[in-house]
């Protein structure tokens, strides 16, 4: 059945021009010379205070991208922003060096300071500095040439151009999620694959609704999602390229297909196929489209993911009773089971730093969403409700979403996030319901 889209323009058509380096009179100090410095790594670090201004200009822009990287650093738990009724001084010119002493007074550890300046043809540049208040100095200068349909983007490459200066590592903010957008009566659900920035902005919907759509998932490699979609009352697994709305079978199974994924280099995906009342797991190379059977059991294996390197794979399986957590070899083999807690383990994801699988814990009544490490040791329980699930990484690896249902008969699926210490969880507002979401690697 067709599917009718409405799609925006390609992003790769949109100028996004990055300049890194000397403004003018000042010099530009490096992350590993910068005194300033959150340490991530210590547990919970209390939020840094950090002064954002509205950026100089005419634009209406100019205002929106200071707000924008003003929330997506509030989100991150990381950033306190401090109310812009405490400023003293007034920045009047963003190339000049601020009065370093009336944003100390105010406890401002770090300050951002910027500008947006028309250019004419519907362009617009972006300039920002990021400057250690108590240091008296700035960190990191930077320029961005766009148009006005992208200044959100730019919002959030600032962001996290600020959040990798003051971390040392990557952020995640100029990423999107694809999920399922679920309206209607609960009994009735209408779902659609869907799209949208990190923080909610920017939905799309990448199908219409006529067929059920499940677990979609983003490629490392592409602007391409894996989805399962009942279309024609048949169960298939599906490739659909963002930007372009095309769509293509990734094979025809006489049998149910489960929880499509990508393998790390974006070759091939592996997925779990039932038959004969039990699933195993396969992989399929989407250039020759041949099929390698992975596992050869009577349960039950099925929502599989791969390490960050490649080199193994972790999945839920029955095989001991109940749902429990395993991990092989990428090639299959022997399993070695890592989950020992009280309760049934499902829907694992390797970390993108390689350390930690996330999981959704069935215990005592309630679902939960927790960490281990890959051997099973350090297991943590993050959140829990009524019915969280489905968790998806960050590409720094330092937060997770998650979607949480809500009971009753006009209750439904919500999307989440939360970090490793467990500490900041917030919702995603989307406009209805929405589940199985799944993380996007950095834009290019």
């Amino acid at each position: 059945m067709a599917i009718s889209m409405t799609m925006t323009p390609k992003r790769s058509s949109l100028l996004l021009t990055l300049v890194t380096g000397l403004f003018a009179l000042l010099s530009i100090v490096s992350v590993a010379q910068a005194k300033l410095i959150i340490d991530i790594n210590k547990g919970n670090p209390e939020p840094l205070p950090i002064a954002i201004p509205s950026f100089i200009g005419g634009s209406q822009f100019a205002a929106d991208i200071a707000r924008v990287v003003e929330a997506d650093l509030r989100r991150s738990g990381l950033f306190a922003p401090i109310d812009k009724a405490a400023f003293i001084q007034q920045i009047s010119n963003a190339n000049t060096q601020p009065n370093f002493g009336e944003w100390t007074a105010i406890k401002a550890q770090a300050l951002v300071t910027g500008q947006v300046v028309e250019e004419g043809g519907g362009k617009f540049r972006t300039e920002f500095r990021l400057w250690d208040t108590y240091g008296a100095e700035q960190i990191i200068g930077q320029q961005y040439s766009t148009n006005a349909n992208n200044w959100r983007r730019v919002a959030h490459i600032i962001a996290d151009a600020i959040y990798e200066s003051l971390t040392g590592e990557k952020g995640y903010f100029d990423t999107r999620i694809v999920f399922v957008a679920e309206s209607g009566p609960k009994n009735g659900r209408k779902k659609r694959l869907a799209i949208m920035d990190q923080d909610g902005a920017n939905i799309r919907y990448l199908t219409g609704g006529e067929d059920l759509v499940l677990t979609p998932r983003f490629s490392p490699s592409r602007q391409e999602v894996t989805y399962m979609s009942f279309a024609g009352d048949r169960p298939r697994v599906y490739l659909l390229q963002i930007e372009t709305g095309q769509r293509e079978v990734v094979g025809n199974f006489p049998n149910m297909t489960f929880s499509p994924r990508f393998s790390p280099d974006g070759q091939r995906i592996i997925m779990s196929l039932q038959q004969d009342g039990n699933a195993n797991l396969y992989t399929m190379d989407l250039r020759s489209r041949n099929t390698t059977r992975l596992t050869n059991t009577t349960a039950i294996d099925t929502s599989p993911s791969y390490a960050p390197d490649g080199s193994r794979v972790v999945f839920e399986s029955d095989r001991g009773g109940r749902q429990q957590l395993y991990v092989m070899g990428a090639g299959g083999g022997e399993a070695q089971r890592i989950s020992f807690g009280a309760g049934s383990y499902s829907t694992p994801v390797w970390s993108p730093r390689g350390d930690l699988i996330a999981f959704t814990k069935q215990a005592g009544g309630k679902f939960l969403i927790g960490v281990m490490k890959t051997d099973g040791s350090g297991e943590r329980i993050l959140t829990e409700g009524y019915h969280n699930e489905g968790p998806t990484w960050a590409p720094n690896g330092r937060t997770l979403m998650f979607f949480r249902e809500t009971p009753g008969v006009n209750g439904g699926p919500r999307l989440f996030t939360i970090d490793l210490t467990g500490r900041n969880e917030l919702k995603v507002e989307t406009p209805a319901f929405a589940s199985d979401p799944a993380w996007s690697p950095l834009l290019d």
